[in-house]
């Protein structure tokens, strides 16, 4: 078995990946990426729609093209990449982790490092998670499979389509296969409002009349051999009023209902999970409960858009590498979900530095205000326009915000949405 030699170890070559590793090569450590697919980008290479890289590069781009320019950087760099290899097993050997993966070209490999970032992304949830009763027949996918099996393989999976959940991948391919002649009968939420971004239920949804039932849940898929329909029932004041329900013919269906956290990986390595968000408890350096092991991303908390994966991993690489210099945070508050909020991430901060935090909203509001207290005090207030839980919202904590708070022992930042 070959065993090789880091500083620090990145699994999962997506936009994470490729930003946390950059970011340590920089430092001056030696770096490897590992990635189960044959080349870098991770999910990016099959989302061909534009609408990436705003932040990051003040232009529009499509998923492979965000991709190509960080795989260019990193190719000009000295990071190893091992593509088409998969890990197997995280293990923790005293102060060094170890990384047991395979590959067809390489066998089995063993690579051991100081540091490790986990950057595996995230995965669909599907039918049996959710337990739609009814029938199984052919017919049913995820819409990342469709999205993948329409950009990547060439094969269109049904012509006439019903897509349950109202996710962006969801609403992504509503617009992708109308575009390639299907038709998509419907949208169906069962919740009051739609899970994706706002841009998307207009430019996907609207400017194609594509119909969205919001407040109805999919009571049944039907069909013998091949997908035939659907039925959907209206959820008024709390219930499920089935003598509304109605049927909507269909032979494919594409469920879009939600993101998960690969962290399998992660709860083998005894990586302690934050059950808000299904990635790990992170400090204010985003190291999990296993010291020496960062995460980011997807993997960490699902995002909304790529270039906070970015800018989150940017942090992650850079505070890797202050961990192998033998920084540690001096002090650290912890921070907490207060009203109106699902969680807060990281879970801890340094009064010491600037810090970033990430939250999704519990509620949907126009003129809202994020309210951030110590202890029940306020420090700091911010007007929302608008807010909604399928958009994240970013606070940016500096120095100046929380240096009268360093002779505070034991203290706990809560924000809040009133």
């Amino acid at each position: 078995m070959k065993e090789l030699s880091y500083d620090a170890v990145v699994i999962g070559g997506g936009a994470a990946g490729m930003a946390a590793a950059l970011e340590l090569e920089a430092a001056g450590r030696r770096v490897a990426v590992v990635e189960r697919e044959e080349r870098l980008g991770g999910i990016l290479g099959q989302c061909v729609h534009n609408g990436f890289g705003l932040i990051e590069f003040d232009e529009e781009l499509t998923g492979p093209e965000f991709a190509e320019r960080f795989e260019d950087r990193l190719s000009a760099r000295p990071i190893e990449a091992f593509l088409g290899c998969t890990v197997l097993e995280l293990e923790v050997e005293g102060e060094a982790k170890v990384v047991s993966c395979v590959s067809r070209e390489r066998g089995v490999m063993r690579l051991r490092a100081q540091a490790v970032v986990l950057a595996m992304g995230c995965r669909e949830r599907n039918r049996g998670n959710i337990r739609i009763p009814g029938s199984r027949p052919a017919g049913v996918y995820t819409a990342g499979l469709a999205q993948r099996l329409v950009n990547v393989e060439g094969y269109v999976p049904g012509k006439d389509v019903a897509i349950i959940g109202s996710g962006d991948i969801g609403l992504i391919m509503a617009r992708r296969m109308s575009w390639i002649g299907c038709n998509v009968h419907a949208v169906v939420e069962i919740m009051p409002y739609p899970s994706g971004l706002t841009r998307n239920i207009v430019q996907c949804l609207r400017d194609f009349d594509i119909p969205l039932y919001l407040s109805h849940l999919t009571t049944d898929i039907y069909g013998r051999d091949r997908v035939e329909g659907i039925e959907i029932a209206p959820i008024e004041n709390g219930a499920l009023v089935m003598e509304k329900a109605f049927k909507i013919p269909c032979d494919t269906v594409l469920l879009s209902v939600g993101l998960v956290p690969e962290n399998e990986l992660s709860r083998k390595a005894g990586v302690s999970i934050n059950p808000m968000t299904n990635g790990p408890w992170v400090d204010s350096f985003l190291m999990t409960s296993v010291p020496g092991v960062f995460a980011c991303g997807n993997v960490l908390h699902v995002h909304d858009l790529v270039d906070y994966v970015v800018e989150e991993s940017r942090r992650a690489g850079r505070f890797a590498a202050e961990w192998l210099a033998g920084r540690r945070p001096s002090r650290e508050l912890r921070v907490k979900a207060g009203a109106n909020v699902r969680y807060v991430a990281p879970g801890r901060i340094e009064p010491g530095r600037d810090n970033k935090l990430y939250l999704r909203s519990m509620i949907v509001k126009n003129d809202a205000v994020l309210e951030v207290k110590l202890d029940g005090k306020p420090i700091r207030s911010v007007k929302k326009g608008h807010v909604q839980p399928s958009e994240m919202i970013t606070i940016a904590l500096g120095a100046a915000d929380l240096v009268a708070l360093a002779a505070q022992p034991d203290s706990t930042l809560e924000i809040s949405i009133q």
